[in-house]
Formats: C-alpha cells, sequence, structure tokens
C-alpha cells in the first residue's frame, strides 16, 4: 500500500529507512576519509524521522549559525539532500586543503567556500550511490548550493519545497573521531512521496 505523506511510515518502513541511512552515511564518512586524508573512526549513526522544528533544534535551534550544503537528487529518486557542517569540521576541512582554518565561518574565503561544496558533492555522491546499489536504481546528484546563514533561514527551503508531502525528513546524526576529536555532522534526506513508495518497493517493504 503506497503512503501519502512521510507520516504514513508504518515500524518496519522506518527500520528499513534507518538502515538505508547507516549504509550511505558509512560510504560518505569513507569518501570524507579520503579527502582529507585521515583516518575516521564512526559510531554507528543515529537516524531518525523527524519533523522540521525537531530536526532544527536537534541540530542547535533555529539562530544557530551554519553551513548547508543542498544537493537535488534525481532520477529513480526525487528529492534532496542536506549536509549541516558545523565549525569544526569545517575547520578541519580547511586546515587539510589550505593549512589553517577560518576564524570563524563567515571569514571564509570563496576557495575554502568551494572546498566545502566539493566534499558535499561528493559525500553526497557517495551516499546515494549506496542506496543505488542497496535498491537496484538509477540516482542522479545535481550541483550543490552552498550556504551560511542562521539555521531556521537555511531550513526554509526544503520545508517550502517539501511541504505539501508533510512536514517530516529523515534526519541523520553522525559522530566521528578523527585525531581523537568528536566531530559531528548532521544531513538530512527528503525524497518526495512517490520516490520514497518507490525506494520502500524496491527493498520489499512497500
Amino acid at each position: 500500500m503506497s503512503i501519502g505523506k512521510y507520516e504514513d511510515l508504518n515500524d518496519m518502513q522506518i527500520d528499513v529507512l534507518k538502515e538505508v541511512g547507516n549504509i550511505g552515511s558509512g560510504n560518505a564518512t569513507t569518501a570524507l576519509s579520503s579527502m582529507v586524508g585521515k583516518l575516521i573512526d564512526i559510531e554507528v549513526p543515529k537516524v531518525e524521522v523527524l519533523d522540521f522544528n525537531d530536526a532544527i533544534e536537534a541540530v542547535g535551534g533555529p539562530e544557530k549559525v551554519i553551513a548547508g550544503i543542498l544537493i537535488r537528487i534525481n532520477g529513480d529518486i526525487d528529492g534532496m539532500i542536506m549536509f549541516l557542517f558545523e565549525q569544526n569540521l569545517i575547520s578541519l576541512i580547511e586546515e587539510t586543503f589550505f593549512g589553517d582554518a577560518p576564524p570563524d565561518i563567515f571569514s571564509l574565503t570563496e576557495a575554502q567556500m568551494s572546498a566545502l561544496t566539493e566534499m558535499g558533492n561528493i559525500m553526497a555522491g557517495s551516499y546515494v550511490n549506496a542506496i543505488a546499489q542497496l535498491a537496484g536504481m538509477t540516482i542522479d546528484v545535481e550541483v550543490p548550493v552552498m550556504t551560511i546563514d542562521m539555521l531556521g533561514a537555511i531550513m526554509s527551503v526544503p520545508a517550502i519545497e517539501m511541504g505539501e508531502m508533510g512536514d517530516k525528513l529523515l534526519f541523520i546524526d553522525n559522530n566521528m573521531i578523527i585525531d581523537q576529536t568528536s566531530i559531528q555532522s548532521k544531513m538530512l534526506l527528503l525524497p518526495t512521496i512517490d520516490s520514497l513508495d518507490h525506494l520502500l518497493g524496491k527493498l520489499g517493504v512497500a
């Protein structure tokens, strides 16, 4: 039976989506490790189906300043992926590529922002490739768009575009250990309802 909105997901479907989140997250972290040239230990990601407001609070509240990288996906699955990078992860990436880190998130140069955007692009590609292989689907990734702003403003874009399908999303909280330092990254997966139905069908839990 097809679903009409995220709220219609049953417990089995949510468990399957959580496992998809775990597998995709592992692939994305491997891509990050290759790019920064450092071993990254990752704890089992926390994967939840949350509404937008709860997701915002889980990251730090609507006024928290953060870098958001939005990547649209299409093909057998349409929708979007959003990575939310905080200062400590940004500093690690910039130190790796440029030798030093900006004093704050607003001091990023164009080249530094480009490096972050490419990082999001590669991680998203790794993530959707894992889903595509798992479900036997073809998924394409569009050019990412990066924004530095308060979280409430950043989240308004997917909230408006996906709002007619409900206010839920797949929230993936990664805790990584890099050079004995704990670094968190957050990722949001927002397939359209039709795409979600298709994915669940491919995974045998429609």
